[in-house]
């Protein structure tokens, strides 16, 4: 079955404008650096051997690499806890809230649902009170459930390749911006696309949402 149909976005309510579709973790509020953080805590280190956790997260005591379980399970720790560790990407407030004065902007986090409650609070606390939809479903058909068939200028903004692909896929005239922090983790990511516009930081991304959005 079509992810679009198995994931609802009917509860989100457009206007009739151009839409921003944003990525939460490395794009607005910073992740791998402050899970990093959490992981010294924890007891554990993450070695900088390749794009992947499991396998790359390890024991300080004994430097045994973590099982996917263990892996999974630290993330999710994580999530729970994620008002007390995640802080906004400069810029980032004052950029989205220039934009929603002539778009809509919703955020799609590919982070277990069970744990909007707790992004939704960090979200809104920051000033960042933007629609929240959380899915581990490919990202593609979600933003072209949001979007549909409206003749009105669509972007996407997101640190991760795959995530780009899929929606380049179901929604061809949309924007993609490729936008990631300089991480460890990011140096070692896939590249995104040929053809697809990259930005480490919200003032190099600005400018290209504003020529696509503002027409």
């Amino acid at each position: 079955m079509d992810a679009a149909l198995e994931f609802d976005t009917s509860h989100i309510r457009l206007q009739d404008r151009p839409l921003i579709v944003c990525d939460v973790d490395d794009v607005v509020l910073h992740f791998f650096a402050p899970f990093l953080t959490f992981l010294d805590g924890e007891g554990h280190e993450f070695l900088p051997r390749s794009f992947r956790l499991t396998g790359n997260i390890v024991s300080k005591l004994n430097g045994t690499a973590l099982e996917e379980k263990d892996v999974h399970r630290l993330i999710d720790t994580f999530f729970e806890a994620q008002e007390r560790w995640q802080t906004p990407f400069d810029r980032v407030v004052d950029t989205l809230g220039d934009f929603s004065r002539d778009a809509d902007i919703v955020f799609l986090t590919a982070m277990p649902p069970q744990f909007w409650a707790q992004r939704r609070r960090l979200l809104d606390r920051l000033g960042l009170a933007y629609p929240l939809l959380a899915s581990l479903q490919p990202k593609g058909p979600i933003v072209r459930s949001l979007h549909a068939e409206r003749a009105l200028p669509v972007a996407f903004v997101d640190d991760m390749a795959h995530n780009l692909h899929s929606v380049s896929e179901h929604v061809p005239d949309c924007l993609l911006i490729n936008l990631k922090p300089d991480s460890i983790v990011h140096r070692m990511a896939p590249s995104a696309p040929a053809g697809i516009s990259e930005a480490n930081e919200w003032s190099q991304a600005a400018p290209l949402l504003r020529a696509h959005i503002i027409r």
